[in-house]
């Protein structure tokens, strides 16, 4: 048996109240399963660093102690087992409106240079040239109008932001079941020199 899978049956037992009959298991309290994972990090740690390092004996390549000038950083491996879908959420739904606000400002300010370029009346011009006095009044700011494009702007934002926020919140979900059945994402953080 490994030492994680002994670990985590002693949780499961210490869990489990002397007094219930049932075999139905609560979680410890946050504070206790914090402790928990950071004690068990700093075993983790202890046996990497008492394990003896191999280092190269090769006349092309110095040792590693000897080319690092001494200590060796320290590295911690980590295990992404768990998103909270309420943060997530929080989070990508305040991200979802500031792009939505950028959105609707960057066309704004692209249609108001447009207009004061003079591309509307320049986009008249060809047009009454193209089709002579067929044309009438045709005017296209009377189809693209700078109110019309504003608040189809902000009803695209409107749906951008329901639907970011909803596929992030989905997509933790889904990580966390993911992470249940394969373990999730392992990180290696090392401490600089």
């Amino acid at each position: 048996m490994s030492d994680r899978s002994a670990e985590r049956t002693a949780e499961r037992a210490a869990v489990r109240s002397p007094d219930s009959t049932d075999d139905t298991a609560t979680r410890p309290p946050l504070s206790e399963r914090i402790q928990s994972k950071l004690a068990r990090a700093a075993d983790e740690h202890r046996r990497n660093a008492e394990a003896p390092k191999k280092q190269m004996t090769s006349s092309r390549r110095r040792p590693a102690a000897a080319a690092g000038g001494g200590k060796r950083p320290r590295r911690a491996r980590l295990r992404l087992t768990r998103v909270d879908p309420w943060s997530v959420m929080k989070t990508s739904f305040l991200l979802a409106v500031a792009f939505g606000i950028v959105t609707v400002v960057s066309v704004f300010i692209v249609w108001t240079v447009l207009g004061g370029a003079g591309v509307w009346e320049s986009i008249n011009a060809t047009v009454e040239d193209v089709l002579g006095s067929e044309a009438g009044n045709f005017d296209v700011t009377d189809y693209i109008s700078t109110s019309r494009v504003l608040g189809f702007t902000m009803l695209v934002a409107v749906v951008d932001v329901v639907l970011l926020t909803a596929i992030a919140t989905l997509t933790a979900f889904l990580y966390n079941m993911a992470a249940a059945l394969l373990g999730g994402v392992e990180v290696t953080l090392a401490e600089d020199n």
